[in-house]
């Protein structure tokens, strides 16, 4: 016996045991494995799928995110100057309310002033009038006898005031 050539009869018996062990394992473990396989191979097809679109949808929230950012620097621009028009307006309305209350203010001394003129120009006449009625008395008083002694008296009551 040689090792290094089998027997025919070793040839058959292997080849039948072989034969044997590979119809089992093609009748029931090769479609196990091969579901297994199928099995992983759709789950990573399905993750990768997944992921295409997740990195999609990434690409559009950013996308998003990038439009909001935009929106929302354009609205605080809009805002900001519409608070600068109200503030400007505020502005001038407090500045013409100003300028009205100054103007009130002043026709107001105006007013007084014109009230305190005709005061002291009616307190004036009531002084003539009465310095008028004293010099009246006085001169009636006087008892006189001719014109030039009553006017040289009404003159010097005039110089005296």
């Amino acid at each position: 016996m040689n090792i290094l050539t089998p027997d025919a009869g070793l040839l058959f018996w292997m080849l039948l045991s072989f034969s044997v062990v590979f119809f089992v394992l093609a009748k029931y473990g090769l479609p196990i494995v091969l579901g297994s396989v199928q099995k992983r191979k759709e789950y990573i097809e399905q993750s990768v799928k997944a992921a295409q679109e997740a990195n999609e949808r990434l690409g559009g929230i950013q996308a998003e995110g990038e439009q909001l950012l935009l929106d929302a620097r354009s609205r605080q621009q809009e805002i900001i100057a519409e608070a600068m028009a109200e503030k400007q307006k505020i502005v001038k309305a407090a500045q013409e309310e100003a300028s009205t209350e100054a103007h009130r203010i002043a026709e107001e001394a105006a007013r007084r002033i014109d009230a305190a003129r005709e005061e002291a120009l009616k307190d004036v006449h009531d002084e003539v009038a009465g310095l008028a009625l004293q010099i009246a008395e006085q001169v009636i008083r006087q008892k006189m006898q001719d014109d030039a002694e009553q006017r040289a008296a009404v003159e010097r009551l005039l110089e005296d005031f």
